[in-house]
C-alpha cells in the first residue's frame, strides 16, 4: 500500500538543510502541504538566515507542491506560536510535526561550558516542547495527530563529548513516552527517528565516501513510515546507510527481598536474579513497574500466611 499525504498539513523544523530539508522533500512529494522552518544558524547554533527555507520552498513549488518557510527559533515559544498560527491560518489545520531541528556543541564534560550544555537542551528538548505543545490542542480537536521525535544513539547508549547532546536526546523520549498515552485517546501518535545520516552535523566527523552513503534520503525513507495513517506509536525507529533496526528499554522480574532483610548486602547478594535476563519486558507505562514489585510484595505475603 502506499503511503501517501495528501490533504494533509506538515510542520518540519530544521528544514532548511539536511535530514528535515530531506523530511520536509519527501513529505511534499507525497501530497503533504508543508511549513518549512529553519532558523538558518550555523552548526553550534549560532546566527540566523532565512536562505535556505526559502529555497526549499522553491524547490517543493518547483515540484508542483505547496509550502511555506518560517524562521521560527524553536526554543522561542512565541515564535513557534506564531508559526502554527500561519500554518493554520493557510490550511486550517497540522496533522504533522517533525521535530528535527537541533544544534552541537561537542566538548568533554570538563571542558564543556554551562551554557553549551543549557543551549543544546534548549534546542533539542524545549524546542522540541514548544512545538508540540503549539499544535498538540489543534491535534486534539481534529482527533489527528502524527508527531516524530529526533532522539540518538548518543542519548540512548552515550557518546564521548556529547554529554549535552545525549542528555537531550534521552530526554525527547521521555516526552514520547508520556504525550504517547495522552494522546491515544485523540489518535495522535507519536514517534521517534534515531538517524545516523551524513549530513552538516557530521560531515567532519566521518570520511567523505562514508558521508555519502549515510545519505539523508536513506533515514527519510524511514521517518514516514513514523508519520502516515498507519504509523504505530511509542516506536524507536533507527536508520542510516539502509539499515533499520528498532530500540526499546526493558526491565528484567528482577527479585523481591523482604523489608527485614533489605540492605546493600542483601541486594548485592541477589544481583545475579536482580540482572537475570530470562523474562524481561517493554513496560508500557511507569505504573507498571509498581504493579510489578506490589505483586511481587503480595506474593511474598501469601507465601508467609501458607506457612
Amino acid at each position: 500500500m502506499t503511503i501517501s499525504f495528501i490533504g494533509k498539513v506538515a510542520i518540519v523544523t530544521g528544514a532548511g538543510n539536511g535530514l528535515g530539508r530531506s523530511h520536509a522533500l519527501a513529505l511534499a512529494a507525497r501530497g503533504a502541504k508543508v511549513v518549512v522552518n529553519d532558523l538558518g544558524g550555523a552548526r553550534d547554533g549560532s546566527g540566523a538566515s532565512s536562505q535556505a527555507s526559502q529555497d526549499v520552498v522553491r524547490l517543493i513549488e518547483q515540484n508542483g507542491g505547496e509550502a511555506i518557510s518560517h524562521g521560527a527559533n524553536v526554543a522561542n515559544f512565541d515564535e513557534v506560536q506564531d508559526m502554527v498560527n500561519q500554518a493554520m491560518e493557510k490550511w486550517g489545520r497540522v496533522d504533522i510535526l517533525i521535530n528535527n531541528a537541533g544544534i552541537l556543541r561537542d566538548k568533554s564534560f570538563a571542558k564543556m561550558s554551562l551554557a553549551d550544555f543549557t543551549m543544546v537542551m534548549d534546542v533539542h528538548v524545549i524546542g522540541s516542547v514548544n512545538c508540540t505543545k503549539a499544535v498538540w490542542d489543534i491535534m486534539r480537536a481534529q482527533n489527528y495527530g502524527r508527531i516524530v521525535m529526533t532522539t540518538s544513539s548518543s542519548g540512548m547508549y552515550g557518546n564521548f563529548g556529547q554529554a549535552n547532546y545525549g542528555a537531550a536526546k534521552m530526554a525527547v523520549l521521555g516526552l514520547m513516552n508520556t504525550l504517547s498515552i495522552e494522546g491515544a485517546k485523540n489518535n495522535i501518535r507519536i514517534n521517534a527517528l534515531a538517524p545516523t545520516a551524513g549530513t552538516r552535523m557530521t560531515e567532519d566527523l566521518m570520511p567523505e565516501n562514508i558521508v555519502k552513503a549515510f545519505a539523508p534520503e536513506a533515514v527519510t525513507a524511514g521517518l514516514l513510515t513514523l508519520c502516515d495513517d498507519d504509523a504505530p506509536t511509542r516506536f524507536i525507529l533507527c536508520a542510516g546507510a539502509g539499515g533499520y533496526s528498532s530500540a526499546s528499554m526493558f526491565e528484567t522480574q528482577g527479585c523481591f527481598i523482604p523489608q527485614s532483610s533489605q540492605t546493600p548486602e542483601s541486594v548485592r547478594g541477589q544481583w545475579s536474579q536482580l540482572t537475570d535476563e530470562a523474562g524481561q519486558a517493554a513496560l508500557s507505562a511507569g505504573s507498571k513497574q509498581g504493579e510489578k514489585f506490589v505483586s511481587k510484595a503480595m506474593a511474598y505475603m501469601k507465601s508467609q500466611q501458607q506457612v
